[in-house]
């Protein structure tokens, strides 16, 4: 069986400016962090809330550092 290291080296990432517009948000409501990471306006959840689609907040972090930093 593979180690999750193993599974996310082998993982192609798409830019996040491909995910973000296959998923109806608009340019101006990314601000983008890099080619794989960005942070998406709340405005986005106002112009969407009529979809019926669901919602989904992914949160991803690093693993703790030994200052007690990471993700709650």
């Amino acid at each position: 069986m593979k180690t999750d290291v193993q599974i996310a080296q082998e993982a192609k990432m798409l830019p996040i400016v491909e995910v973000a517009k296959g998923l109806g948000i608009e340019e101006n409501e990314v601000e983008l962090y890099g080619n794989y990471k960005a942070k998406i306006s709340l405005d986005v959840f106002k112009r969407l809330k009529a979809k019926e689609d669901g919602k989904l907040i992914l949160v991803t972090a690093i693993n703790p550092t030994p200052a007690g930093e990471g993700k709650t």
